[in-house]
């Protein structure tokens, strides 16, 4: 079967194959001025090695990507070969075994002792073993991150002494912007950074007051230590394509850049907006606009002001930053980097602002900005400058409340949602791209429904179960054709924000039952 994972797998084992010879490769291309490098195309003997890049991190990161990614990778190849021994007569024992060894899990029981009555249904076996994937990827989690976590240049501590005590980041729910946080931010997750991912970067202005409204209590109550003169701080980001952008942009703003700029920066004025006019001027919280080029996921920082207003037309951008000073030594690097930041922040005509950034906000830009110049080069290093796969790969969709603790490009595509009719948008978008990426080729589309609770408070974990519920059942019913043919797989799962329980499945006979 012609398959996507197919194609995915045979892409995968090529990289494999290059990463022995990817020393002299990037290098090489870095020399002949290769355009598929567009953030290092100098030609002139010039090595993509800059001296601000944490080389380590990115070794170790790559690693991680590497395991994340093979325990998705061989999944089609598994179920082929079990599919040949379907008629034999110790097939289930057989493929129990075949699981087992090459994807570390089992598969369901009926399923296989069913087979020789109506043969396998793949569709739904293709599904759980997503599913099972990511479950594992998830259990695995301490583990697998624990070798680059306390490498991040980016931390908690640092946000503190950039003035803020919380970082609310929305970007678009798009799978190529799943990896934000620790690749192309370089930003250690911890419990004040919050990551709420709509379609186009379109945040729920209302759910973010009263985020803000809650954190401001606890600040307020002394329950953030030191955060007594902080402020919160909301970023937006949206997405672009610089090599396909009428096709592989932002698909919820129909690849419009423009509009994806002017809508994530709506919602930003909205949101400060919201919060003065209920809580009085200065109460805002700051905002910062940031565009991100998902073929080689440099960044365009639009740039505040002093009165912390963002201009669309007010940016610099990493890829720039990253050829301008490379081949500079460290200081002399960093050095220039303020200076070009300093300079764009002095622009006049459209891009004109009201004064300089406040100083927290300019180490935090200046931060930012150096700690992605590490992903231009670990996308030149490890992907030859720019993605192969510049759309969308991803295996399933999570659907409610994300799974936070995975941190990889194209893994899922997430609907930000409460209830599915006020996160239609988001599942249409969903759906809409897994059309082309399964539904084409035969292949289900996996939605995982995942909620969070608190083990603090009674009786959260039965609501937040009875929540994953009634939205599972809203989205078979809001794609009855996809799942009357098979090719709409739900699984259902809760994870303790305040303990251990992380991706716990709410089984199909409880889920049964409760309806």
């Amino acid at each position: 079967m012609n398959t996507r994972k197919r194609l995915v797998a045979m892409r995968q084992a090529q990289a494999s194959q290059a990463a022995g010879a990817a020393s002299y490769a990037w290098r090489e291309a870095a020399q002949t001025g290769d355009a598929a490098n567009p953030a290092c195309n100098l030609g002139g003997g010039q090595r993509c090695e800059h001296a601000l890049v944490d080389a380590e991190l990115n070794r170790r990161l790559y690693a991680y990507e590497q395991t994340v990614r093979g325990r998705f990778a061989g999944i089609v190849d598994v179920l082929k070969d079990i599919s040949a021994h379907q008629h034999e007569r110790d097939f289930a024992a057989r493929a129990q075994r075949l699981a087992q060894d090459r994807l570390g899990y089992t598969l369901p029981h009926a399923m296989l002792d069913d087979a020789w009555v109506a043969g396998l249904d793949m569709k739904a076996l293709h599904s759980h073993c997503i599913f099972e994937s990511f479950q594992t990827s998830v259990a695995a989690t301490p583990a697998d991150q624990s070798p680059w976590l306390d490498r991040m240049p980016l931390t908690a501590g640092f946000f503190a002494a950039c003035g803020y005590h919380t970082v609310d980041i929305s970007p678009c729910a798009d799978g190529r912007l799943q990896g934000l946080l620790p690749f192309v931010f370089r930003m250690a997750p911890n419990r004040n950074v919050y990551v709420k991912a709509y379609a186009g970067a379109v945040f729920d202005v209302e759910a973010d007051v009263i985020d803000w409204t809650h954190r401001e209590l606890e600040r307020l109550s002394g329950g953030i230590p030191g955060g007594e003169s902080q402020n919160y701080l909301k970023i937006a980001v949206y997405h672009y394509s610089s090599s396909h952008s009428s096709d592989h942009g932002c698909a919820a703003h129909g690849s419009n850049d423009k509009l994806a700029t002017e809508s994530a920066l709506g919602r930003l004025n909205e949101l400060r907006a919201a919060i003065e006019n209920t809580y009085g001027v200065g109460a805002a919280p700051d905002v910062l606009l940031v565009g991100m080029d998902t073929d080689v996921d440099a960044l365009r920082i639009h740039l505040p002001d002093a009165r912390g207003d963002v201009n669309p037309y007010r940016y610099v951008e990493t890829s720039a930053l990253y050829r301008e000073t490379l081949g500079l030594p460290r200081d002399a690097a960093r050095a220039r980097i303020a200076e070009l930041v300093d300079t764009a922040g002095r622009a006049d005509g459209w891009a004109q602002g009201d004064g300089r950034m406040r100083e927290g906000m300019q180490a935090l830009v200046l931060a930012l900005a150096e700690a992605n110049l590490s992903q231009i080069e670990y996308v030149i290093q490890h992907h030859a400058g720019r993605y192969a796969v510049i759309g969308h790969d991803e295996e399933l969709i999570c659907a409610g409340e994300a799974m936070s603790e995975l941190q990889l490009r194209n893994l899922f595509y997430f609907a930000h949602l409460d209830t599915v009719e006020e996160g239609a948008a988001d599942m249409d978008v969903g759906i809409k791209i897994f059309t082309g990426l399964n539904v084409r080729h035969g292949l289900p589309v996996p939605v995982l429904v995942h909620f969070h609770y608190s083990s603090r408070v009674p009786g959260a974990r039965d609501r937040a179960v009875l929540r994953a519920k009634r939205v599972k059942a809203a989205i078979v019913a809001r794609y009855p054709a996809l799942a009357a043919q098979g090719l709409l797989n739900c699984r259902m799962a809760v994870s303790d924000r305040d303990g251990d329980e992380r991706c716990a499945v709410i089984e199909e006979a409880v889920a049964d039952a409760g309806h």
